[in-house]
């Protein structure tokens, strides 16, 4: 066995976060850790890492005792790990990220070779196969680039186990290929893999075994061939999950936001779009297809070059976010901690945030009010968190997005635009989201809901539309559509300008 965590259990003030969990993990093997936000995945890596000590239990590398001090100590077990939270330095380039720590220098040690460095760098780019230039300032790279040299980093150190959290959860669907191409590579190569996703595709795409755990403890471990979609759900979850299509006939609601000919360059060219009270559109589409800048010029962030819109028949043209919010519109951005959260406020605050003018009392909101308002909030999204005080920066990355959510629903749109709703956002917490959208629908809100998983705008829209180079390619009812005819769209050939 080339790793395996044993009886591992991890206690945080108040929070028994590991109970005995047991994972092993063998030489070319991808090892899929799957379960809730909270049942301790991150916490498991993280002491696979070096990052946590576990308080009982012990650690195994080739069946030997080993214990880490800290993540230089497990990296010098061959043990590298790529987690959520990105470490890249936005002010270095990528060069000096790919090396940072192993930086080649001349004159015996007191300078650094940039010529070597960059040399390097490219050497290692060229052997994964991305395409980025090392002398490109990280700052300037998207977040998918940023989470491909991050992985690229921990690859070039030859590592004998990769611990890869949420992978692809900022790539584009070219940058996904990519990783997936290298995740076989590796496997092939004999390096043992520990994949931590939310997504099921990837996880039946790609992986071996898988590993569930549920509330910090062990629940079983199987042959991915052995397991299917529902059993996996309901071993995450600890019940069955139901999975529904939905249709209503949107051309017999009112309309809520039309948009014609809807166009601001490089991105968006002549869009026609219609969202009607009551139903679920949906928005599918590759990565730089143009469907957060539609939901941008929607929402009033961005302005278009031309083009017009109509609000319940109402000539639409919002001069900023202010402008839309006093309208009824509400936008949830897909870069929750960048747009969505002010991450030092606690999560009361956060949610409170936008309805501040409805809690105040002749000018004067009083805590208690917030506490009362965001507690109600954060019971309808099933946020965990010790209670509503708590810093959000605290929280789980799928916390964190219930925070982002539950702040703009609390307002009461009537028309919202979700970007990305369940990013980052476990099985059982999708589901309750899925049927709070739902419900806003049923009780008459005009939902635009933007996501990269066929699946769940499957599950969740009334109408599905493809965008595909910035253009509506197609608009198809959800209960005829098919993943293939859905992608058939999103590939559509076609000019931008």
């Amino acid at each position: 066995m080339l790793f395996a965590l044993n009886n591992i259990t991890k206690r945080f003030p108040g929070v028994l976060a590991l109970d005995g969990v047991q994972l092993d993990l063998r030489a070319g093997e991808v090892h899929a850790v799957m379960g809730e936000n909270g049942a301790g995945k991150s916490t498991l890596m993280k002491i696979a890492a070096g990052l946590f000590r576990p308080d009982a239990g012990e650690i195994l590398r080739d069946g030997q005792p080993i214990s880490f001090a800290g993540p230089a100590d497990a990296k010098a077990a061959g043990i590298h790990s790529v987690f959520q939270e990105l470490t890249i330095l936005p002010n270095r380039t990528v060069a000096e990220n790919l090396l940072i720590g192993r930086e080649p220098t001349r004159a015996g040690g007191f300078w650094l070779d940039k010529a070597a460095m960059r040399a390097e760098a490219q050497a290692i780019l060229d052997r994964l196969g991305i395409k980025l230039d090392p002398d490109q300032s990280a700052g300037t790279l998207s977040t998918g680039q940023r989470q491909m040299v991050e992985i690229a980093r921990a690859c070039a150190q030859d590592p004998k186990v990769l611990i890869l959290d949420e992978p692809t959860s900022s790539l584009g669907r070219a940058e996904e290929e990519l990783l997936f191409a290298l995740v076989r590579r590796l496997r092939g190569d004999n390096v043992g893999i520990l994949y931590i996703t939310h997504r099921m595709s990837e996880v039946f795409l790609l992986s071996d075994r898988i590993t569930v755990l549920r509330d910090g403890r062990y629940v079983l471990t199987g042959d991915t061939a052995t397991l299917d979609r529902p059993a996996l759900i309901r071993a995450m979850v600890g019940r069955d999950v139901a999975e529904t299509r939905h249709g209503v006939d949107a051309g017999a609601l009112p309309v809520a936001l039309d948009a014609r000919g809807l166009t601001r360059a490089p991105a968006v060219h002549g869009v026609d779009l219609t969202l009607h009270a009551g139903e679920v559109l949906g928005i599918a589409g590759l990565m730089g297809a143009g469907r957060t800048e539609i939901a941008r010029l929607l929402a009033g962030i961005d302005r278009p070059d031309a083009g017009e819109m109509t609000l319940f028949d109402a000539p639409y043209a919002p001069r900023g976010i202010g402008d839309a919010l006093a309208r009824g519109v509400a936008y949830v951005s897909e870069d929750r901690k960048g747009l969505g959260l002010v991450l030092p406020l606690s999560v009361a605050d956060n949610i409170a945030l936008p309805s501040l003018g409805r809690l105040a009392r002749h000018g004067v909101v009083a805590p208690g009010r917030i506490r009362e308002f965001a507690s109600e909030w954060m019971g309808k999204l099933g946020v965990k968190a010790a209670n509503g005080e708590v810093a959000v920066e605290t929280l789980s990355g799928g916390n964190q997005q219930k925070v982002s959510l539950a702040k703009w629903l609390a307002i009461l749109p009537k028309v919202i635009l979700l970007d990305e709703p369940t990013r980052g956002v476990d099985v059982g917490a999708k589901a309750e989201i899925y049927a709070l959208i739902r419900q806003m629908a049923a009780d008459g809100t005009a939902v635009l809901a933007i996501s990269s998983e066929l699946p769940e705008l499957m599950q969740i829209s009334d109408r599905i539309a493809v965008v595909a180079h910035g253009r509506i390619a197609g608009i198809v009812p959800t209960a005829g559509a098919t993943e293939e005819s859905l992608l058939d769209l999103a590939f559509q050939e076609g000019n931008a300008a």
